[in-house]
């Protein structure tokens, strides 16, 4: 019986995990909603936000880059991605109108 009030307390105390947040600058402004990975992005004309549980800052900018383009900045709660984190990100990036496609 003991246990299980102390097992009840414990799951009552504990604290749910925060989300963190982040901000993307695409290098060309989006506009929209953009649903990616484990995170929605609510994107306007100066910058994209969104939060998560997610830890994976990188995962969640390459997949940001993928939908809508080149990162120019990307910060995680107050921190900017460095920029061979950017560099990393962005190499997911789609292509933009009259950036050369890869030759085969």
């Amino acid at each position: 019986m003991i246990r299980s009030a102390l097992f009840l307390l414990g799951l009552i105390s504990a604290a749910p995990a925060a989300s963190a947040t982040y901000m993307a600058t695409p290098a060309v402004p989006a506009t929209g909603r953009f649903i990616t990975r484990d995170i929605v992005w609510n994107c306007g004309a100066a910058a994209c936000q969104g939060a998560t549980d997610e830890s994976r800052p990188v995962v969640l900018c390459e997949s940001l880059a993928k939908r809508a383009g080149r990162i120019d900045r990307f910060i995680v709660d107050g921190r900017a991605f460095e920029p061979a984190e950017l560099e990393r990100c962005n190499a997911s990036a789609k292509a933009q109108p009259g950036q050369p496609l890869a030759s085969k």
